[in-house]
């Protein structure tokens, strides 16, 4: 492991801290930079992730995709975790910390759009951060874009239906957009473009030439990922500054709810007997969460300001040292599998 890999988590919590303090002391400039944006989707941010999904998607061999099938288990993981078992799990922890436990301490009001907040984090699985958690944990790149492709086609049938259920409300209004566009610039172009990078370079399909521009550009993703770290927390300083207490009552059911996910998927791949560089990938998916469409339909249901919009923005908080710890612990437990 290179310098970087080895002490990443001290990076991202420098650079957590950073982002704090430099929204707090510049916020004009990161809101200029927050404001640069598409359909709910973040241009600046977009690029960065795009960079730290290049090097992942250049090793996808399409050569290799068409055995994929021949290792359904891993695809049925991923698949029951995300749909049957994180949203239903997500809502239960809502309804019993706000409604229950932390309900002296809120109106109702609130702590019903703080619940609404966590489901429509727990309904929304990763697209594009999940590459890179992928990576860093040796991840088949062509068993993880399958993965990623078919939850993204599930999702565009199944993210309302099982929201308005959660909810209990039928008028729910999915950013089409959001959702279109993030799937676009985090998973279709830089698919071709590492599709052209392959064909060009690996002409002579021996891999020398490809693994060592791999090589050259891991550097670059890293950096990518603790820009985006410190773009996310510099975004959010005022609110994490003004409300601490309140982030934390938020990301307590948070936290529990991604471990305890991570468990349950961890355990059921050691039972199925995947190898570590599918079960990994597929924990890694049905874990995180595809900020960008929570957030977005946070924002349209219920208001900039809302509850719901808050807790969306905390999930994106925790997210990332979280599944760093994770994919930390997935490498240490490698020859569990096998």
């Amino acid at each position: 492991m290179g310098l970087f890999e080895r002490y990443l988590s001290l990076w991202v919590a420098l650079c957590i801290a950073a982002g704090v303090l430099l929204g707090n002391a510049a916020p004009g400039l990161f809101a200029q930079v927050a404001a640069l944006e598409y359909a709910h989707v973040n241009l600046v941010v977009a690029v960065l992730i795009w960079l730290m999904i290049y090097p992942m998607m250049i090793q996808i061999d399409f050569a290799a995709i068409k055995d994929v099938g021949k290792k359904p288990k891993g695809l049925a993981l991923t698949l029951v975790v995300n749909w049957l078992i994180k949203p239903f799990t997500m809502a239960l922890l809502g309804w019993l910390f706000f409604k229950g436990l932390f309900a002296d301490w809120m109106d109702p009001q609130t702590a019903a759009e703080y619940i609404a907040g966590m489901i429509l984090l727990g309904v929304a699985p990763c697209t594009a951060m999940v590459f890179v958690w992928s990576q860093l944990t040796k991840g088949d790149p062509n068993y993880t874009l399958v993965q990623v492709s078919i939850n993204d086609i599930i999702m565009i049938f199944a993210f309302a239906p099982i929201t308005a259920f959660l909810l209990g409300i039928s008028d729910i209004q999915v950013p089409w957009q959001t959702l279109l566009l993030s799937v676009l610039l985090y998973v279709v172009l830089p698919l071709i473009a590492g599709v052209l990078t392959r064909k060009k370079l690996d002409k002579a399909n021996d891999h020398s030439r490809l693994n060592a521009f791999v090589a050259k550009l891991k550097p670059w993703s890293i950096i990518g990922l603790l820009a985006t770290v410190v773009l996310l927390f510099g975004f959010q300083a005022e609110t994490i500054l003004d409300k601490p207490l309140v982030i934390g009552i938020i990301a307590i059911p948070l936290l529990i709810q991604t471990y305890g996910i991570f468990a349950i998927a961890y355990f059921a791949a050691k039972q199925m007997k995947l190898p570590h560089n599918v079960a990994a990938p597929a924990c890694m998916i049905g874990t995180s969460n595809f900020f960008e469409l929570a957030v977005a339909v946070a924002i349209s249901l219920f208001g900039l300001h809302s509850g719901a919009a808050l807790a969306t923005v905390v999930g994106v908080l925790v997210e990332v040292p979280v599944m760093l710890s994770l994919v930390w612990f997935a490498n240490r437990t490698r020859h569990w599998f096998g």
